[in-house]
């Protein structure tokens, strides 16, 4: 391989003001429904009345065909007579107008709902946008072509980044801007990802591991990396994600697929239920008009439901959104409302994923202090984790240094399994394995057989609770060498966990451990963490099989991973949470991202999908329960001119039909606004089995849209009958 120059200087940096991250404050809505947010919707409202698009929702577009009759109607009244009620009962000519109004109106809420659903991922598609620019990009040359990985001295070409293509290989420095998705193929490098994930905090991002990918538009604060581009001209992760959270790509789920047929079957039944009213109230001479049976029909057919059902989905996946998530497809959303199975990364997900000191165990005849002293002493200059929390357990325990002492620091190597340090006086601490600690102690005079069953039994006991026996000895300066004791290391399980696993039984949910830890070590920890069950010593091939052996079981699995190996997996999952920093395998074989990388973020993610399940549940219950006041209302009005006995379905006690049935209408399209906030914010979930949330549910949206519609439409009906001729 050769070294060449590079030909071409660096590319400016680009300037300007820095794009706002997705989470940023000023970008999201400051309430779910405000003036604000209606003002930005009503243009996205009225287009949506074109009929090419309301076609679409069955429901709406029969609202919307019975409002475009009544307004014919309307016009054509004062040179047709006069309109009739049922029953014979003469009403004003502004009945007709008042139904053909409150029909528009309660098309054009139904579009604002959905509107305002689509502004608020707009708002956060604004701000992605930002990021996406055309960014100059140094070409070395296609990867297939490129022999030096490091690309040095490669002559570079200076292009724009919408010019690259799939397996370009691109070198990017300090100060600039990386052109594309890809892969680090060389290098590492600290990174700027604050325009994707709102965290101000740097990130690094280096070749050959799991945190090798890298996203077009961030960028680089420190160093050197070369880039393999891994996504086509607009088909980049931004652009995926500016086309999800708009809802370009929203497809319809398949439950809320199956619940628009079963709406659009109730419409067509009710069509032929007001269709055949007619001919039947002619047979009694009391024919209804057409406005009566339009605003019957409305009022029959599951209005309120379909009005909001488009923008119950489009907020569920702006809540992800929200919280830094992006699903695929709103299929992984409501999936992951069914979720009855989570598998969970022991470490860095249960677990913080570094060993802590936790306690200190003598040996007989050996000072606590003494042994304190040793570990402390041998851990001052260790840099890991695991040493700082020796010196910082010590420092509790009343064990404090002013500096570290002189001497000569013995590094941990995988030879030797132990570490430690020679002070100048001759004597040695070490600190390590316990095979390797003991060899040690051998070779300066041997060790007498009950110190060894005592070490043993110490050092039992800490691993069957899950922890690592560290054992520390020491060697004094005439060569003695003797066992102090051992520093029990463990995994310390994340605040809260338990509470949270607690929470997700409580919905039914089974949450199971993968670790790559010995039986003894996963069961002491998945018991500690609350989980049900554990998965040790799992391979790729063991986490294919667990979730494949769920499935046929009839259970819905969600998981996370951010590796290669874990793409497989991801796959397989019904909900699979691909992290940030992960490769880009498996963020494309995932149906989620989490762009903050925090696995625990995906209990979060089966809350969000159960409220979005719950929310549809409860408000098609509260739409079903709402149409019975309607029916209290519009058939006494109907008929009871002609059939006196049905006054006593009076119970309002309504001023006319005329106001019975405009007051009717009204309510069913006020009903649509107040319920917007609910649709957008979403029910509050309360963790709890199916029949507790199904009681709950038909107690408070079933007796709710019972008991609210007789209220509101009383009170409609006192303030209509004050419109003179009503």
């Amino acid at each position: 391989m050769s070294t060449i120059t590079t030909t071409e200087a660096a590319p400016e940096p680009v300037d300007g003001p820095a794009p706002r991250p997705m989470g940023s404050p000023s970008k999201r809505p400051t309430s779910a429904f405000g003036p604000a947010q209606i003002l930005q919707a009503l243009p996205g409202a009225f287009a949506k009345l074109d009929p090419r698009q309301m076609w679409r929702n069955p429901v709406m577009f029969i609202v919307e065909v019975g409002a475009a009759l009544t307004t014919v109607l309307a016009l054509a009244e004062p040179f047709l007579g006069g309109a009739q009620s049922s029953g014979g009962t003469a009403v004003p000519l502004s009945f007709t107008w008042g139904i053909a109004v409150w029909l528009w109106l309660t098309v054009l809420f139904a579009n604002l709902a959905e509107s305002v659903a689509e502004g608020r991922g707009k708002a956060q598609a604004d701000t992605l946008r930002q990021t996406r620019t055309s960014t100059a990009a140094q070409l070395v040359g296609n990867y297939d072509e490129v022999s030096d990985a490091s690309a040095e001295g490669t002559p570079l070409t200076k292009v724009s980044s919408a010019e690259l293509r799939l397996g370009d290989v691109v070198v990017v420095t300090a100060g600039q801007l990386i052109p594309g998705d890809g892969d680090i193929v060389w290098g590492i490098a600290s990174v700027d990802e604050s325009a994707i994930t709102g965290e101000s905090a740097p990130v690094v991002r280096e070749s050959g591991g799991d945190r090798s990918a890298v996203t077009g538009g961030t960028r680089v604060l420190s160093d050197r990396i070369v880039v393999r581009i891994t996504s086509k001209p607009g088909e980049t992760f931004v652009d995926r994600m500016i086309a999800l959270v708009e809802g370009a790509a929203r497809q319809k789920t398949p439950n809320e697929i199956a619940l628009n047929i079963l709406l659009a079957s109730l419409s067509i039944v009710f069509v032929v239920v007001a269709l055949t009213l007619n001919p039947i109230a002619s047979y009694a001479a009391a024919p209804a008009s057409i406005p009566v049976l339009v605003a019957l029909l409305v009022c029959l057919i599951p209005t309120t439901i379909g009005a909001l059902l488009s923008a119950i989905g489009i907020a569920g996946m702006d809540r992800l959104v929200q919280r830094n998530v992006l699903a695929m497809s709103g299929r992984a959303v409501e999936a992951a409302g069914d979720v009855t199975t989570l598998l969970l990364d022991k470490t860095g997900t249960i677990t913080y994923g570094n060993r802590r000191a936790s306690e200190f165990v003598a040996m007989p005849g050996v000072d606590a202090a003494e042994l304190e002293r040793a570990a402390a002493l041998s851990s001052l200059a260790d840099p890991t984790p695991e040493g700082s929390s020796i010196v910082e357990l010590a420092a509790e325990h009343g064990i404090h240094f002013d500096a570290a002492p002189a001497g000569e620091i013995v590094p941990f190597t995988a030879q030797t399994r132990m570490s430690g340090l020679d002070l100048p006086d001759g004597s040695s601490i070490r600190k390590g394995a316990g095979s390797a600690v003991i060899a040690w102690v051998e070779a300066s005079g041997g060790i007498a057989s009950s110190t060894l069953d005592e070490l043993e039994q110490r050092v039992e006991v800490i691993s069957n609770s899950g922890g690592t026996p560290l054992v520390v000895a020491a060697k004094d300066a005439n060569g003695e060498a003797r066992l102090l004791g051992v520093v029990h290391l463990k995994d310390i399980v994340k605040d809260g966990l338990t509470e949270r696993f607690a929470e997700l039984r409580a919905m039914g949910i089974r949450t199971v451990m993968i670790t790559g830890d010995n039986p003894l070590t996963a069961k002491a920890i998945a018991a500690e963490a609350g989980v049900d069950d554990y998965l040790a010593e799992a391979t790729p091939e063991d986490k294919m099989a667990l979730i494949k052996r769920e499935q046929a079981g009839g259970n819905l699995v969600a998981m996370t991973g951010d590796g290669t190996n874990d793409a497989p997996a991801l796959a397989q999952a019904d909900v699979g949470v691909a992290m940030n920093t992960g490769t880009s395998a498996a963020k494309e074989a995932g149906n989620m991202v989490d762009l903050d990388s925090d696995p625990t973020k995906l209990i979060e993610i089966v809350r969000i999908g159960k409220q979005l399940l719950i929310t549809r549940g409860a408000l098609t219950t509260f739409s079903i329960a709402n149409d019975i006041a309607k029916y209290f209302a519009i058939i006494p009005a109907m008929f009871a001119g002609i059939f006196p006995g049905l006054a006593v379905l009076n119970i309002m006690q309504l001023h006319s039909p005329a106001s019975a049935i405009l007051s009717a209408i009204v309510f069913n399209a006020i009903i649509i606004v107040i319920l917007i906030p609910l649709a957008l914010r979403g029910v509050k979930y309360r963790p709890g089995g199916a029949s507790a949330i199904l009681s709950r549910n038909l107690l408070v949206y079933g007796l709710g849209g019972i008991i609210a519609p007789f209220i509101g439409i009383k009170l409609i009906d006192l303030v209509v009958s004050l419109i003179p001729g009503f």
